[in-house]
């Protein structure tokens, strides 16, 4: 079975200084990708680009845009962006005899299971066919609540829902540092395990150019590393970087330790945040119960207290102590119009299995 490697390309290493695309380092990454390919690895590509494409473009005017004038210059730049930021990769790999597929996702495609299961279909044909996936937001219909993070949030989502055996997340620096990497005697912490608390170590400062910056990177790689999945974060612009991680451990990087394989399912409710339908409110003993790590246990009626929202079997509900203070999240077993009926009931059946609860501590 091949293994499957994301690799997800930051808005700064493919961008030069006045944001328009570095089309050198994007063909130097393609030609990268193209010599794993014939490793028999599958790669799944995320990556940024359309908006710095699109200022090559267009030469946009704030006073022509009316109210809102950051969003829909975004989406100008970026509908007429994308067709060039694609152009580009199916020059790129057509010169290595590869095809490559333009999908274009917003958070909508993965709040419902269905929906989701259809583009994870799509995605694995495409990657059975040798056919590598190139897959960005869709900025031109994303705005304010239907948006991601950034990229980063993106490829992990993609990552976890295609069950991937590692992740490299392409930046503009090598890696995360004990300190600011600007200062004498910055060293790289190459080894990081999902205990680490990485907020004594990144500065919240974003990148020039794009939405996220290393904390995010950080704490998307570090949730990954909870769900079984190695992942790295590197210099992009360092020549040769893909091969040369995925060959040596000595290459200049961060590398996220993996934990134990979470189910697909598990996987999928893991990174659920944001996409909830509904929330349920427990006691402390069921707190105290859940928490506890010394076996599985599912959650039942008897000890939720409130429930907030309506939800379906087979929907995502996030679930909160007395305090409010977030625990998990979880697939409904069955409604919310029926939970609401079982509420603080004994012998009533779990509202959520233990094989479908991720704790979110």
């Amino acid at each position: 079975m091949s293994q499957k490697i994301l690799i997800k390309v930051g808005t700064n290493v493919i961008s030069k200084e006045d944001g328009t695309l570095d089309e050198k380092i994007m063909a130097e990454i393609v030609d990268q990708i193209s010599q794993l390919k014939k490793q028999n690895l599958e790669i799944i590509l995320i990556t940024s680009g359309a908006v710095g494409a699109g200022k090559s473009l267009i030469n946009l005017a704030d006073k022509n845009l009316g109210k809102n004038a950051d969003v829909i210059k975004r989406q100008i730049l970026a509908s007429a962006g994308q067709i060039k930021l694609m152009n580009l990769y199916l020059k790129f790999f057509g010169n290595h005899q590869y095809n490559c597929a333009q999908i274009l996702v917003t958070k909508e495609d993965f709040r419902d299971r269905l929906h989701y299961l259809n583009m994870k279909n799509c995605l694995e044909a495409l990657l059975k066919n040798e056919i590598v996936p190139v897959i960005n937001e869709n900025d031109v219909v994303s705005v304010t609540e239907l948006m991601f993070t950034d990229n980063d949030e993106l490829a992990g989502l993609i990552a976890a829902m295609l069950n991937v055996d590692t992740v490299i997340i392409l930046t503009n620096v090598d890696g995360i540092f004990d300190q600011n990497p600007n200062n004498e005697g910055a060293k790289l912490l190459n080894k990081i395990d999902h205990k680490t608390n990485l907020e004594e170590f990144i500065s919240p400062d974003k990148s020039s150019f794009g939405r996220g910056g290393m904390l995010t990177k950080s704490r998307i790689a570090q949730k990954l590393s909870l769900l079984g999945i190695t992942t790295h974060i590197a210099n992009g612009k360092r020549k040769n970087i893909l091969l040369d991680l995925l060959k040596s451990s000595d290459s200049p990087a961060t590398t996220f330790l993996p934990s134990k394989k979470l189910s697909s399912v598990k996987r999928w409710i893991a990174y659920s945040r944001g996409y909830e339908k509904g929330t349920v409110f427990i006691n402390k003993c069921a707190e105290d119960i859940i928490t506890s790590k010394s076996k599985a246990i599912s959650l039942l009626p008897v000890g939720i207290t409130k429930i907030e929202g309506d939800f379906e079997k087979g929907e995502i509900i996030k679930v909160k102590n007395e305090q409010g203070a977030d625990i998990g999240f979880g697939m409904a077993q069955y409604s919310s119009e029926k939970a609401k009926e079982f509420l603080g009931q004994k012998g009533k059946r779990p509202l959520i299995h233990y094989d479908y609860f991720f704790l979110d501590l």
